[in-house]
């Protein structure tokens, strides 16, 4: 009854998040191209070009976290988790495209610099999508706290840089009215990088999870000590654990006595096994028993 509980938490605040980021990706872009064409500003143009492929990005999370979420099958098994880690490269690789055409427009622009008609209007623009991105952070933080969604947390890295762009953005307009229209071209430069350096971020994380990186040792601590507490464990080895969506997976060598009846060994793992669940959410053990005097030290 936990497990479905917490899977359907885990649903409701993945859709949440990636619904709301379509949304609010989706209403930026208007307000942006519009903002651009009155105001010819690169920046507002590096703002807009990060919209673009966030609304492309959000949609593959918007689909893939609904597959991801799917209960195993006869054709996977082990579920459908990975798709997370899958959107979260696509994010990788579209973060990047966009941020060399924003590289290749921000040299024209410093090559021939002129004024920015309307900054007023660019101000506007990027305050209501300071506003919007905030907003979209935080409801996404709260879905990272209660999933630990891998392409929820990628998107979110994301749109968290999207507050810093904008930030940037207004600096950037505020100095082109200044008299310096150069650095207009040079601070779409410095995002376009910014959001490179994102990008391979999101794409080591996803990556490591679609090679079942080792989860963190806190993880491995806790499990060994639970595992350690039933009076009839005289020793566990070679602990594994991966990460897939919302499933955690863990596997370990449990030695035992030699003379134990595989009806007792078999009890003793159910045990285990109870107590390991009770800590952790949606997590598959597999267990293998070994006599204790088979064990090489």
């Amino acid at each position: 009854m936990q497990s479905n509980q917490h899977a359907e938490q885990y649903g409701f605040w993945v859709k949440l998040a990636t619904t709301l980021a379509l949304v609010v990706a989706g209403s930026m872009i208007f307000v942006k191209v519009y903002a651009w064409y009155r105001t010819d500003s690169a920046s507002m143009l590096a703002s807009l070009s990060d919209s673009i492929f966030d609304v492309a990005a959000s949609m593959i999370n918007f689909f893939v976290i609904r597959y991801a979420i799917m209960p195993a099958d006869d054709d996977h098994r082990f579920g459908h988790g990975k798709a997370e880690s899958l959107a979260g490269l696509a994010q990788a690789a579209f973060i990047t495209g966009s941020a060399m055409l924003l590289i290749f427009h921000s040299v024209d622009r410093i090559k021939d610099p002129h004024a920015l008609h309307q900054p007023q209007l660019a101000i506007y623009a990027t305050l209501f999508s300071v506003v919007m991105t905030l907003l979209l952070v935080v409801v996404q933080r709260i879905a990272i706290q209660r999933t630990n969604s891998v392409a929820i947390k990628a998107d979110s890295m994301h749109y968290q840089s999207d507050l810093l762009m904008n930030l940037a953005v207004l600096l950037a307009i505020w100095l082109s009215t200044s008299g310096y229209p150069q650095l207009d071209g040079w601070f779409a430069i410095g995002i376009a990088v910014y959001l490179i350096w994102g990008a391979k971020s999101i794409a080591l994380e996803s990556s490591q999870a679609l090679m079942d990186k080792q989860l963190p040792d806190a993880f491995t601590q806790q499990v060994e000590r639970i595992i350690r507490s039933h009076p009839a464990v005289l020793g566990v080895h070679d602990i594994r654990s991966r990460q897939s969506g919302m499933m955690t997976f863990v596997q370990f060598h449990l030695e035992l006595q030699d003379d134990l009846s595989l009806f007792d060994a078999h009890a003793i793992s159910e045990n285990i096994e109870e107590s390991i669940s009770a800590q952790f959410e949606n997590i598959e053990v597999l267990i293998h028993k070994d006599p204790v005097s088979v064990v090489k030290r």
